[in-house]
Formats: C-alpha cells, structure tokens, sequence
C-alpha cells in the first residue's frame, strides 16, 4: 500500500537507535524533542505524521520531531528498551528525560494540546500521560 506522505517539517529529522542518545536525550537537554516511532506498513502512523509537522512547524522550532523508523536497522531495539505496545507512539524528552506519551493517531488540535499541557508542566521524571 503507498501513502502520500506529505513534505517534512524543516524542524523534524530522522533518527536511529546508534545515535538516539546524542540526538534525542542528550539534545533534549537544549531543547525538547518529539519522537515518533513509527513503520512504513502502519496507517494511524501515516495519518498522525501530517498533524505532528504542523504542529511542530507551529512552534517554529521552539521543539523538534525526531522520528525513528521502528523496522530499520536496530531501531527495534528502541521499541523494546522504551516498552512500547504498539505504533505510532509518540514520546516528548525534555532535561534528558521522557515527560509523557501517547499512542494512536491524533488530530493536530489533540497533538498542539498534549504537547502545550507537557510543556507547561515541565518535565514530570518519566511518567506517562
């Protein structure tokens, strides 16, 4: 099945478990980062990757949308260490930390609101939304 992906955000960059850590937890640190671990064969990931750009371009930089590729290379390993149970999942890092989470796809305004809440509260040590 072929979807027509829509154009990356300038702020969103893919990412791969060699180098998560600098990229997503370390980079986290300066800035908080959005992961979306996704498959090419899933369709809530397709659905939900439009509403993230335009939420992440909103914010003008403000955050950036790393994406990992779940079946690439050793990204599964990624899906096992962070305990997901199904795709898309999405988790914001801030401070080097994970500060929420959701999974399935959802609308741009339900994106801009979970990620505006978890910003605001600032980072929470782990828990998930």
């Amino acid at each position: 099945m072929l979807f027509n992906t829509p154009a990356a955000s300038p702020y969103a960059f893919d990412v791969d478990h060699a180098h998560f850590e600098q990229e997503v937890v370390a980079a986290s640190r300066e800035q908080p980062i959005l992961v979306d671990f996704w498959a090419e064969w899933c369709a809530p990931c397709h659905q939900l990757t439009p509403h993230l750009n335009r939420v992440i371009d909103e914010l003008d930089g403000a955050v950036r949308l790393a994406k990992v590729e779940v079946d690439e290379g050793e990204n599964m390993k990624l899906a096992g260490h962070f305990r997901l149970r199904g795709f898309p999942t999405v988790i914001l890092f801030q401070d080097g930390k994970e500060c929420g989470r959701f999974s399935g796809s959802r609308s741009s305004h339900q994106v801009r609101e979970w990620l505006v809440a978890h910003l605001d509260a600032g980072c929470c040590g782990g828990a998930a939304a």
